[in-house]
């Protein structure tokens, strides 16, 4: 296995027990590193301190993610001009916040007969938004649902 010291430095290719007797030595850990490589890399450290110096970089790398919600507009095919003009209203305010978006428009009954009365109001929706948001999935029929997520632009 090739070892590495707790600075960085390489110490060279040793056995397992040559890497155990130095490690006992000096009071540290044999820590392995890649288990993958050829042959595996191994350090001499402390196993606490490398545990927490992990975790830190875990912690960094969270913070700097960029976490993206979706957010949902149900409509119904009746909607009134008014109310629709409020429920695009909201949409592009949560596709100016970065947020996905998505379109449901919900059918009661004998709705379902008129499809295209949702898909019609569907289009609109998305003529209306498609100046801040591109079209992450095309509209689909999931039950009695037509949905349509939106995406903001880049």
């Amino acid at each position: 296995m090739r070892l590495v010291d707790f600075d960085g430095s390489l110490i060279g290719v040793k056995t397992i027990n040559e890497a155990l007797a130095l490690a006992q030595e000096r009071g540290l850990d044999l820590i392995e590193i890649a288990p993958a490589a050829t042959p595996p890399v191994c350090k001499v450290d402390d196993f606490t301190k490398f545990r927490y110096e992990m975790d830190k970089k875990a912690k960094e790398a969270k913070k700097k993610q960029k976490i993206v919600h979706l957010k949902e507009i149900r409509v119904r095919l009746k909607i009134g001009e008014h109310d629709l003009a409020i429920k695009i209203k909201h949409a592009r305010e949560f596709l100016e916040k970065k947020d996905k978006v998505q379109i449901s428009v919900i059918f009661m009954g004998r709705e379902m007969q008129h499809r295209e009365l949702g898909t019609a109001l569907i289009e609109k929706i998305k003529a209306s938004l498609l100046d801040i948001a591109v079209v992450e999935r095309s509209p689909l029929m999931f039950g009695t649902r037509l949905i349509m997520h939106l995406a903001p632009k880049k």
